[in-house]
């Protein structure tokens, strides 16, 4: 802590007013009592207004919890602030973390709370620690100050902000038991399948009366089981490939793919999916399969907490990722490694259906965005520049003919588009599914 201390200004007065007052009475000018007398008033006030508490002082952030873009407020709490008049409230500048005001420094009366209150808006998903801050304080005509002293910030979790998805395609192979989903087996749903003869078991409510009495024989209507189906979202979080704007900015890859995530991750809860993570390099986390509101703020948390990183043993031939037999395999990716394609290839050749969603930005990157180097310039940075452009762009190749090849194992690649983007691919795949296929016995 620190202690009430004589303000610059409260010094410069009295010790002006003294010395007025002595060269007046040595020099018999009354007239320099007259000049003095203003500096001499301000710091008996001063004086007057000597602090007598020790006051204490925290910040207290509005939300534990938000989504990029929206805000929330400061506000300075003050306990022992009798002797207060005027506070200063200078705040850190965390990154991609917008003020009001913008260069987070304010100075307003204690008496007037709003003049105080600084409002944030975290404007990229993750974790920021909002509240840190250097706050000073005054009496009454500026005579003593307290601090400025450091206040300790709160850690918020940031939530990625998701756009409306919905798609209206049927689950590829649902595998559950209560769900949204036509199964291709038989059973209580309210999607007609056909008209069959009565068998011990079968419900009254289920006969045809009409084709009965047209028979001569009871007959039932057969519907198809309405189930669910298993999604498992597949993060890649080995690299980020680009700049980040923040919401209202430019995307890099990693936004693309977290956003996109929780997009589907908030679908796919809705419709009572069966929804599981797992976070590829970085903070590598895993969340089993589950369903409910709860489960989807635990999903969100999860993408809220992922920094990018490669993993110490990455095997080129692909990831286990231990998916049963018909869940719905969701990889987001860059698609910048080839673990991640070998990945997408061996679920693919499994027999399960797999979507690998494209994340790279479509603009400019960081590198593409380097103007083309003189020939003539022979410098160092010249010829490193256009080595990172040249060796970004065969990278560029490679990564374009893996997710051809990939696309012809069978393992479709689409853009993220927003609502709509997996309808296609996901009917296509229901088709395929709905084949007869060999088997080997």
């Amino acid at each position: 802590m620190t202690d009430w201390r004589a303000t610059a200004a409260l010094q410069r007065a009295l010790l002006l007013a003294g010395l007025g007052l002595v060269v007046a009475i040595a020099s018999r000018q009354p007239m320099l009592v007259v000049l003095v007398a203003p500096l001499a008033l301000l710091g008996v006030h001063g004086l007057l207004h000597r602090p007598r508490h020790e006051p204490t002082v925290r910040t207290e952030v509005g939300h534990q919890v938000l989504h990029e873009g929206q805000g929330t407020t400061s506000t300075l709490l003050l306990e022992h602030a009798e002797d207060v008049e005027q506070v200063t409230r200078a705040a850190s500048l965390p990154a991609y973390v917008a003020l009001r005001p913008t260069r987070g420094a304010l100075c307003g009366l204690v008496s007037e709370p709003e003049t105080v209150r600084m409002v944030l808006s975290p404007r990229r998903w993750g974790r920021v620690n909002l509240g840190e801050e250097q706050v000073a304080l005054t009496t009454p005509w500026g005579g003593f100050r307290w601090g400025p002293v450091a206040t300790i910030g709160r850690p918020l979790s940031v939530l990625p902000s998701y756009a409306a998805y919905d798609s209206r395609a049927e689950a590829p192979q649902p595998e559950g038991l209560v769900g949204g989903y036509r199964s291709r087996r038989p059973g209580t749903g309210t999607e007609f399948s056909g008209i069959r003869p009565f068998a011990p078991g079968d419900r009254l409510r289920r006969i045809s009366w009409r084709v009965s009495l047209r028979r001569q024989e009871l007959h039932v209507v057969e519907a198809r089981a309405e189930t669910d189906t298993g999604v498992l979202l597949v993060v890649d979080a080995l690299t980020d490939a680009g700049r980040s704007g923040g919401v209202d900015g430019r995307a890099s890859s990693l936004d693309l793919t977290v956003r996109a995530a929780a997009a589907l991750a908030e679908h796919h809860t809705r419709r009572g999916d069966r929804v599981a993570l797992r976070v590829v390099g970085g903070t590598g986390r895993a969340l089993g399969y589950s369903t409910g509101t709860r489960h989807l703020r635990r999903l969100l948390g999860a993408l809220a907490e992922i920094r990018p990183g490669p993993l110490p043993r990455l095997p080129r031939h692909g990831l286990d990722l231990g998916a049963a037999p018909g869940t719905e395999v969701v990889i987001l990716s860059p698609l910048l490694q080839p673990a991640m394609v070998n990945t997408a290839a061996s679920l693919a050749r499994r027999g399960l259906p797999v979507m690998v969603i494209d994340t790279l930005p479509v603009g400019p990157l960081a590198v593409e965005a380097f103007a083309p180097v003189d020939p003539s310039d022979r410098s160092a940075d010249a010829l490193r520049h256009e080595a990172m452009r040249v060796a970004w762009r065969m990278r560029r190749l490679e990564r374009d003919m893996l997710a051809e090849q990939l696309a012809h194992a069978g393992c479709p690649v689409v853009r993220w588009q927003g609502p709509g983007t997996l309808d296609e691919v996901l009917r296509r795949l229901a088709r395929r599914a709905a084949l007869p296929r060999a088997v080997r016995r």
